[in-house]
Order: C-alpha cells, then sequence, then structure tokens
C-alpha cells in the first residue's frame, strides 16, 4: 500500500503546484506583479506632497535587437481627504504595439484629481486626436476617470512633476530607493529641453513631429489620411477602404469628400 501513499501525495503536490501557477496567472497584469515598481514623492501646485506609486509591464512591438516598450503603465495615489487609494492606468493599445500615454503630471484640486499624459508616439498621437499641445487630461469624477478638454483643466496646474524617463539608467536608479524625492524628480526632468515638458502649456505650439495625420481601420493598420484624399472620386477612395479592411465606421472618405 506504501506506493500507493506515496502516488497520492505526489498527486496532491502536483494539484498544488497546478493552483499555485493558477492563481499567479490571474494575478498577471495585477499592480506590483511580472514588472517594475517604485515610488515618487509628488509636488502638488499647494506645496503639499503625495506618495504615487508606479508599475509598469514590458511587451508589444518592438523592432529586431530592441528591448520591448512599455506595454501598461500603473499608478496608485492616495490624494488629499480620500481614504483609500485610486489607480490610473495607461492600457495597452493593440493598434499602436505599446502602452497609449507616458505620464507626465498628477495634480489634485479641492479633492478632486487630474492627470496629465502625453500620447506615447505618432501613433498614439494620431490615435487621441492630434491634441495641440500635446496633451490628454484626465479628470477623475464618479469614481472613474474621464478625459476632459484643455479648457477644462484647472489653472492653477502648471508642473510636470513625475519622472519622466523610466527606462534603462533612470529606471535602475529609482527601482533602488524606497522613494525617489520631488527635487531629484525635478533634477532629473531638467535635462528634457522640449517647451511641454518645462511646464504645462495652454496655447498651441508649432509641433514638428508626428505632421501627417493617420487612420487606422482597428485591425493594426495605420495609414496617412491624405492617402485617402488623392482618389479621384468618393467611389474610388471608398474601394480604397475596402481594400485596406477599414469599415464604413473607420473609413475616412466621407469626411475627406465633404471638406473638398
Amino acid at each position: 500500500m506504501k506506493p500507493h501513499h506515496t502516488w497520492l501525495e505526489q498527486a496532491q503536490k502536483l494539484a498544488l503546484l497546478l493552483l499555485a501557477a493558477i492563481s499567479l496567472s490571474a494575478c498577471a497584469g495585477r499592480f506590483g506583479i511580472g514588472g517594475d515598481r517604485w515610488k515618487e514623492e509628488v509636488l502638488l501646485h499647494d506645496g503639499q506632497k503625495i506618495i504615487v506609486e508606479r508599475y509598469q509591464t514590458y511587451g508589444g512591438f518592438s523592432e529586431p535587437g530592441q528591448s520591448g516598450p512599455i506595454k501598461e503603465h500603473t499608478i496608485r495615489f492616495t490624494p488629499p481627504g480620500f481614504s483609500q487609494a485610486i489607480t490610473w492606468t495607461s492600457e495597452y493599445g493593440k493598434d499602436i504595439g505599446r502602452t497609449n500615454f507616458n505620464l507626465l503630471a498628477v495634480h489634485v484640486l479641492n479633492g478632486t484629481p487630474y492627470v496629465v499624459a502625453e500620447p506615447n508616439l505618432c501613433l498614439s498621437y494620431n490615435k487621441w486626436g492630434r491634441p495641440n499641445p500635446p496633451y490628454v487630461f484626465f479628470k477623475y469624477e464618479g469614481n472613474a476617470w474621464q478625459r476632459i478638454p484643455l479648457e477644462q483643466f484647472p489653472a492653477e496646474f502648471e508642473t510636470i512633476n513625475v519622472a519622466l524617463s523610466i527606462r534603462d539608467g533612470n529606471l535602475k536608479n529609482m527601482l533602488r530607493m524606497n522613494l525617489v524625492p520631488a527635487d531629484m524628480i525635478k533634477e532629473m526632468n531638467a535635462s528634457r529641453e522640449q517647451p511641454e515638458y518645462k511646464t504645462i502649456l495652454r496655447e498651441p505650439m508649432n509641433y514638428t513631429d508626428c505632421r501627417v495625420p493617420m487612420v487606422t481601420n482597428g485591425k493594426g493598420l495605420w495609414l496617412a489620411k491624405g492617402w485617402f484624399g488623392t482618389k479621384p472620386t468618393l467611389e474610388a477612395c471608398q474601394a480604397e477602404c475596402k481594400r485596406e479592411k477599414f469599415d464604413d465606421k473607420t473609413c475616412p472618405c466621407n469626411s475627406i469628400f465633404e471638406e473638398k
């Protein structure tokens, strides 16, 4: 009977291992599992400081020989006056092959949290409507984050107050620290020369990157919007949409030919 008991013990151990693996798989992608995590001291506009915990995973599209881009980025913090922490996530964009946004700032006014982000490279810039200045603003209300226009973003907020360089050497240094102080974040960001990283701009700028408007079919293909405009007729344009698997919702032909 001893071999029988041994087999049962082994089966039980195997079952426990499988349950553990399933549990870990279910937790993958949750805050702090399977990526890099660190904490930053963030200076608010009124002099208060909050602790923002940041976490990112890697994956998605990358060129041969290059490391994977940031796939998803999440922050967690407790705003002044809140009893519990809240989170904001820049999710993976399948159509752009990486996370949608780069985080630029976290602010709070009268108990309402705000986030400032920039589209992550040109595909995301086109996807999010080519904002100028090149920011996307979020406001936390009704227990959810809502995108808001620049006009609704409080004028009190001027500073870029989170670490901008979050790969390679800077990331390694931050991971070694228990908490990255606000003064160090300011010092690290000072090397950025672009005006949109010096302060939160309110006026349109001469945005030299990503000058060509692009459209996507929602299936991973992006094309210059102007390409469709070169077609001689609406019907020819729509045929091009069909050829490139653009449906009625994503095909830009109607709007292009209405403007002509």
